[in-house]
């Protein structure tokens, strides 16, 4: 089972620190985007959860201290998952996706918050000094 979770890490690690790095790789359009939903000081807003995300994800990937990625990513998730994917004040095709994307999100949440639950050391972890 160690290699079983050891994979999970490096599949929802990697997940988030791609997402996150896609925050910087396309700032110009997430924060065009982010604007459009009302998202306050969105040229900041947006190189600031792409760090959440990476934070989170070196986490979980690394071992190294997990809360610390839980809570990261718990700050990005939380209030991106009812903002930026609002389905319910969609009138037109996108509200599909929007409520595809806040129910995806809402299962991140869950599956990040597990993790904590996890004793730590995990195996193949950074150890703390």
């Amino acid at each position: 089972m160690k290699i079983v979770f050891l994979a999970g890490r490096v599949l929802a690690g990697g997940y988030y620190i791609y997402s996150g790095l896609n925050h910087f790789l396309h700032h110009s359009g997430m924060a065009g985007y982010a604007k459009m939903k009302g998202v306050p000081m969105p040229e900041i807003a947006v190189p600031a959860t792409g760090a959440l995300l990476v934070i989170g994800g070196l986490c979980l990937l690394l071992g190294y201290r997990p809360w610390i990625g839980v809570a990261a990513l718990t700050l990005f998730l939380v209030p991106v998952t009812f903002v930026m994917h609002d389905w319910w004040a969609e009138t037109d095709p996108a509200r599909s996706s929007d409520l595809v994307n806040f129910t995806k999100n809402l299962a991140l949440l869950g599956s990040a918050w597990m993790f904590l639950k996890i004793p730590t050391p995990w195996p193949a972890s950074l150890k703390k000094r």
